[in-house]
């Protein structure tokens, strides 16, 4: 059973159902006092319901009108409390599908790790450091290292993927996950968590949206929001004041309605439900993170260090130009290149086969003659070829296949050497082709650039981005790769030192990094970095130092982490905009109803014609209510992401939800107030 993280549905009934009751059992004080704005939303909404009771009991006049307010002020908390809700509903629909994974599952505990002798376990009851034996068809019970063996193990349930990969002690592919299925061989396994630690455990209480803490930007934007209320409190109370010096009378019931009016309560019911749904988000791009604050660093980065290999390159030296010495045409060489590859099981060899085929449309099969004898290639001769006939070719390294030939490269044609030199420069691998002792050509193998990095980095850039290529190649050969996928900057010949030195250089500046990697030697940097994004099937090391973790072991996935992150930030910032904007129309609503009886000329400002002071007021507490309502799908999906630079973004939220919010609540409060007229609410 895959635990790929798949998208749920915005209305789906269990989560809704789910989340109803959650935002009932929220309305704990305890609970509410975390977000300041909601709190005193629900304070003022008690004070409310019991003017509502005294009303009644004393058969007032407003008692209807004092009702209504009180349900709509619970209302807005309950909504705010339903939004929080179903973004964590998310999180734990996708903890208990983790959770029904989780099985009884025994394990074979070596008696000495030297021999297969095991003892059958509970694998609850494993110990760090623990030898068990995982053979084909086992689970693996919990996380640890390989130390003996090799074996194909399937990961689907992990990663989601159904191909099976390699692991084996030594090197960088030793690190396996419990849960996942030996499908071949066997291997000793070193357990390295200890019962409820392991990834499995982790996960499981990474998605649970109840657990996540707020983040800095978010404490800050906490802080921001609390003083907005307490200036608004204040400010209610100085117009109580005002109003008993000009005669005025206002009922505590009007303020109320004011302040909850005015304070941000829009951006404080779903501030909470914005940064869970980040989270959600990333979860279900199947990356794990360590906490929110890695999610809204991934954000902020302004430089990505990305490996050469696998991320902006394919990783296998590819054919990409067949070269004829003169006297031979390039159809012929790419014939003899065809056959001579035909016993190449290499990513090389077969890239050879794929580019004769697809470039000249050749066709092996049309040409295939009985007595056709293949040369496999081999590490020891470093050729490839087939005889048959008085014909005799050979495709390898230069050397060899000189050596084969019999030619001293001295003696070699001359553009044969020239040929030889470029592509060396370049970065490039030239492979030769000889046929009978003659020179037919060269191939060109390179290490091909993705088709459509150069386009995601220009994106990268306009956000104001830098691109770091990290390889291990010659300063020469990153050059040229580096020119060709647009990066800004690259480190050639890097060690585990310079990669460390640089991300410290970086941040020195005041820039915050991100980086993948997957081996030990990568671990320091991505302990370094602020957002170190660590590879599945990399070593443990590696995956403790991170604060992300790969589940697909794409190293790709870095962009999209930086837009995830960044799409949390616009959504924020988008959302605490509309919410501040959202106020204005509710000044034009709330008060002219408060002091026109005093000051008739505070007509003027009723330019909605709302019905009367009592109907203003009870659309603007509905309007209030509704609107964090009607936000919760953009909350939880997000405000759509472009790669454009900061201005155009800040242009864009301006424009979008600074005016918008201004807008929308003038139409919503006169719709809210026809109804509210025609069914005689006030």
């Amino acid at each position: 059973m895959s635990t790929k993280m798949q998208a749920l549905s915005l209305f789906d009934g269990a989560i809704l159902r789910r989340a109803a009751g959650d935002a009932v059992r929220k309305l704990d004080p305890r609970k509410l006092a975390r977000n300041p704005v909601i709190f005193v939303t629900e304070v003022v909404s008690l004070v409310v319901t019991i003017l509502f009771v005294r009303d009644v009991v004393t058969r007032s006049d407003v008692a209807f009108f004092t009702g209504q307010i009180a349900a709509w002020l619970w209302f807005t908390v309950l909504f705010a409390n339903f939004a929080e809700a179903v973004a964590e509903g998310r999180g734990k629909a996708q903890a208990d599908t983790l959770r029904r994974m989780r099985s009884d599952t025994m394990a074979k505990r070596l008696v000495d790790p030297n021999t297969r002798q095991y003892q059958s376990v509970n694998a609850l009851d494993l110990k760090i450091s623990d030898v068990v034996l995982v053979e084909a068809g086992d689970l693996i019970p919990s996380d640890g290292e390989v130390i003996e063996g090799i074996a194909s193990i399937n990961e689907s349930a992990i990663t989601g993927e159904s191909a099976p990969v390699i692991r084996e002690s030594g090197g960088d592919r030793s690190a396996v996950t419990g849960g996942t299925t030996v499908l071949s061989d066997w291997v000793k396994v070193k357990i390295t968590a200890a019962p409820g630690s392991t990834f499995l455990d982790r996960m499981i209480a990474l998605v649970e949206g109840a657990e996540r803490q707020k983040t800095p930007n978010e404490v800050a934007l906490s802080i921001l929001l609390s003083g907005l209320t307490l200036i608004f409190l204040v400010v209610c109370v100085t117009l109580w004041c005002l109003a008993g010096y000009s005669g005025t009378t206002l009922t505590v019931t009007v303020l109320i309605a004011l302040l909850v009016c005015l304070i941000p309560t829009t951006i404080g019911g779903l501030l909470s439900a914005i940064g869970i749904a980040g989270m959600d988000r990333l979860i279900r791009f199947n990356v794990v993170a360590t906490s929110g604050r890695a999610v809204e660093a991934a954000g902020d980065v302004d430089t990505l260090l990305l490996d050469k290999t696998g991320t902006i390159t394919f990783g296998n030296r590819m054919a990409s130009e067949f070269i004829a010495v003169p006297g031979v045409t390039e159809r012929q060489l790419a014939e003899a290149t065809l056959f001579a590859s035909l016993a190449d099981e290499t990513p090389e060899g077969r890239s050879i086969v794929a580019y004769a085929r697809s470039k000249y449309g050749l066709a092996e099969q049309n040409h295939l003659a009985e007595g056709m004898s293949f040369v496999s290639f081999s590490a020891h001769t470093r050729m490839s070829g087939v005889d048959f006939g008085v014909r005799t070719i050979r495709k390898g390294a230069v050397d060899a296949i000189l050596r084969f030939a019999g030619i001293a490269m001295n003696k070699a044609p001359a553009p044969f050497r020239q040929t030889v030199d470029r592509i060396a420069r370049t970065g490039g691998t030239p492979l030769a082709v000889a046929e009978d002792g003659k020179l037919l050509g060269l191939v060109h193998l390179k290490d091909t650039v993705k088709p459509d990095i150069r386009d995601r980095f220009a994106a990268l850039r306009a956000m104001g981005i830098k691109t770091v290529m990290v390889t291990g190649d010659n300063p020469v050969t990153a050059a040229a790769i580096a020119s060709e996928a647009g990066v800004d900057d690259f480190i050639a010949e890097a060690t585990p030192e310079d990669k460390l030195a640089y991300i410290r250089k970086e941040q020195q500046g005041g820039r915050l990094i991100a980086m993948c990697g997957d081996g030990t030697n990568d671990a320091p940097a991505l302990a370094q970095a602020d957002v170190g994004v660590a590879m599945q099937t990399g070593t443990q090391a590696a995956r403790e130092a991170g604060n992300m973790v790969d589940l697909d072991s794409n190293p790709t996935k870095l962009i999209e982490i930086v837009e995830i992150g960044k799409q949390l930030l616009m959504t924020r910032g988008s959302l605490t905009t509309f919410s501040i904007a959202n106020d204005v129309a509710k000044y034009f609503a709330i008060i002219p109803a408060l002091f026109i009886v005093t000051y008739p000329e505070l007509g003027a400002l009723n330019i909605m014609k709302l019905a009367s002071p009592q109907s203003a007021i009870l659309s603007a507490v509905i309007f209030n209510a509704l609107i964090i309502i009607a936000l919760i799908p953009l909350a939880l999906k997000g405000v759509a992401y472009r790669p454009v630079g900061a201005a155009a973004l800040l242009r864009r939220n301006i424009l979008v939800y600074g005016v918008g919010g201004i807008l929308v609540p003038f139409i919503g409060i006169k719709a809210l107030d026809l109804l509210v007229s025609t069914l005689h609410l006030a």
